[in-house]
């Protein structure tokens, strides 16, 4: 700018941009795309369903992004904040969450909203994206929580198995998607 007068540039203000993007619901007066080729549509779209997971209130996340977040966890000790870390997992991968427990053995309820189902124990045959939640125990009262990355079950930690507790008064809680039922 230009100015025939002296000016403090720390007192001038540009105004903010603001882009507005309006989406048509009922597609009047919306443009359409031009159709792209239906084999290359459906393999794209064939490919996202297995991906993402829609559950029925309109939770969207992608598994594959979950099982990624999982696979990065290295630690081999926890941090006492599993609840945390498969909080931030699914979070990451799309998931709304808003108001969660803090405790992991409180999760099961939340888990259902996110689409995931309870189901029978399958440590034997677990799928990506799995969750299982131990309730408290007399010498844990938080539970734990911990989710499937397709190759290890990880928490806050890589556990070398499911079996974290070394009490026999452990009860366990199985989750699976309904897309993986």
């Amino acid at each position: 700018m230009i100015y025939d007068h002296q000016v403090n540039m720390s007192e001038v203000h540009a105004p903010v941009q603001a882009n507005v993007i309006i989406r048509s619901q009922s597609g009047q007066n919306s443009k359409r795309q031009p159709q792209r080729n239906s084999s290359e549509s459906a393999r794209n779209t064939s490919s996202e369903s297995r991906k993402t997971f829609s559950a029925m209130n309109g939770q969207r996340f992608n598994i594959e992004k979950f099982t990624s977040y999982l696979q990065g966890i290295t630690r081999s000790t926890s941090t006492q904040k599993c609840a945390r870390s498969i909080r931030i997992g699914l979070q990451s991968s799309g998931a709304k969450i808003v108001n969660h427990p803090v405790a992991a053995a409180d999760w099961g309820s939340t888990l259902q909203k996110l689409g995931y189902r309870k189901i029978n124990l399958s440590f034997d045959r677990p799928k990506k994206g799995d969750i299982y939640i131990i309730d408290r125990t007399s010498k844990h009262k938080y539970g734990h929580i911990a989710a499937y990355s397709g190759s290890a079950w990880v928490s806050d930690f890589r556990q070398s198995g499911y079996a974290v507790y070394r009490n026999s008064d452990v009860k366990y809680t199985y989750y699976r998607l309904d897309s993986h039922l």
